[in-house]
């Protein structure tokens, strides 16, 4: 256990050592800024160390359980245990926040690791690796880069426990590989999480909230909105609330605010380019290709066959789909796969009851975006195509701990209705036993 608590307090002094050079790369690979970087990723890593350093003694003690009268005099007890050696594929979107934070998660249950973060994010791959280098010995944590190929070396090699964050195509070729080995996995995918506007909703905070969630990171952010859908009376105010919070957030021109992010490839920028052809465009739309940039960007008109609307946008643009029928809308967006996240600003309750406890997602918010993974008392992640398993503080503990149930039977006594043979009379101790 102290070697444990000793692991992540050298992780924390070594992360302070080299805090401002995380925030150089992240601004270098996706032109974060220093603001952004702190809150949205490094801090988050503080927040998870440190409420690991003060609950990991808690979360590793055994934990008795009720004994059952067929098992009397035994102490019958749980023991978390370290899963073994651990993989932690991370991606380019978060690539500080979604490697260390299950790396804390890993370490504080005992694993060893091997990192893999994204080839997209070099910078910061190379200040993850010192950082790792210098707080840890390589046969506790270890780091490999490289693409593809470094990508299948792993994943053919026999892990005690995976965990991914990343693309649901991706995701299916880890879970692919994974089950060759019966390895267990976690997966942190994705999927289109809609947000829902009704007509009692607080329109300028709504459109502020939903501003500050979709375009941080530039829109590159796994439970950032993919799309809104608002109650036709309110389309109008919204789009109109939307474009004022745009100029307050960003600037009337956002292209050359140095604080709004890029895409992080041109392959990328390419793909959200040619969605952005396809649309029809309410507000914003201009971009930067030598910059990678594209403004915050509300798509309006839009409807349910719209290109926008046939795949994760990842990106800062957001389609705006008016209802009539609320009813309809839940139905439209139930029929399509389990999103990560959810939103819904509203202040009817009976409404957000309805939404919440009808509709499958990962996790989500009322009246706000994304703030729901910024917790460490609460597990985040994915259910159905958006994911499978969760972590984050306890949750992330269990997720990379094997609970052992042990029960400790006493030598005093021995009850002989189980053993041969059996007789009248031992079946009817059986049954008073197990009633």
């Amino acid at each position: 256990m102290n070697s444990r608590i000793e692991s992540l307090r050298r992780l924390e002094l070594v992360l302070h050592r080299h805090e401002q050079d995380l925030c150089r790369a992240l601004q270098q690979d996706l032109g974060k800024s220093r603001g952004e970087s702190y809150m949205c990723e490094i801090g988050l890593v503080y927040s998870e160390l440190r409420f690991m350093l003060r609950s990991i003694k808690r979360f590793s003690r055994e934990k008795r359980v009720a004994t059952p009268l067929s098992q009397a005099v035994s102490r019958s007890y749980t023991k978390p245990s370290p899963r073994g050696v651990v993989l932690i594929m991370s991606p380019w979107n978060y690539p500080v926040m979604l490697t260390l934070d299950p790396l804390i998660d890993a370490l504080a249950a005992g694993n060893t690791a091997v990192l893999k973060p994204s080839a997209y994010a070099p910078a910061c791959t190379r200040v993850i690796e010192t950082v790792i280098r210098e707080a840890f010995p390589p046969e506790l944590v270890c780091v490999v880069t490289g693409g593809r190929e470094e990508n299948k070396f792993l994943l053919d090699a026999e892990f005690d426990y995976i965990f991914f964050t990343g693309s649901q195509a991706v995701g299916k070729e880890v879970l692919r590989h994974a089950a060759e080995h019966l390895t267990p996995v976690t997966l942190e995918l994705g999927g289109k999480s809609p947000c829902i506007v009704d007509r009692t909703a607080d329109i300028d905070l709504a459109a502020r909230r939903i501003v500050f969630g979709k375009y941080l990171n530039c829109g590159q952010t796994c439970v950032a909105p993919d799309y809104i859908c608002c109650d036709a009376s309110v389309a109008e105010p919204l789009k109109k609330a939307l474009q004022r919070e745009i100029v307050r957030q960003y600037g009337r021109e956002p292209l050359k605010n140095e604080a709004y992010g890029r895409i992080i490839s041109e392959k990328h920028f390419a793909r959200l380019t040619a969605l952005l052809e396809e649309s029809s465009v309410g507000y914003g739309g201009k971009t930067d290709a030598a910059a990678l940039k594209i403004e915050p960007t509300l798509i309006t008109p839009c409807s349910w066959d719209s290109a926008v609307m046939q795949e994760e946008i990842f990106g800062p643009l957001l389609p705006i789909l008016p209802y009539h029928s609320l009813e309809d809308t839940l139905q439209r967006i139930n029929a399509r796969e389990h999103p990560l996240a959810f939103y819904i600003f509203s202040k009817d309750r009976a409404v957000i009851r309805s939404v919440t406890e009808r509709c499958a997602f990962g996790g989500g918010c009322v009246n706000d975006t994304i703030i729901h993974l910024a917790t460490p008392h609460m597990g985040f992640g994915g259910v159905g195509a958006s994911g499978m398993g969760a972590y984050h503080g306890k949750t992330g503990f269990d997720a990379f701990s094997h609970t052992k149930s042990i029960v400790d039977k006493k030598t005093w006594l021995d009850l002989p209705m189980r053993y041969q043979p059996y007789t009248p009379l031992s079946e009817k101790l059986v049954r008073m036993f197990l009633r």
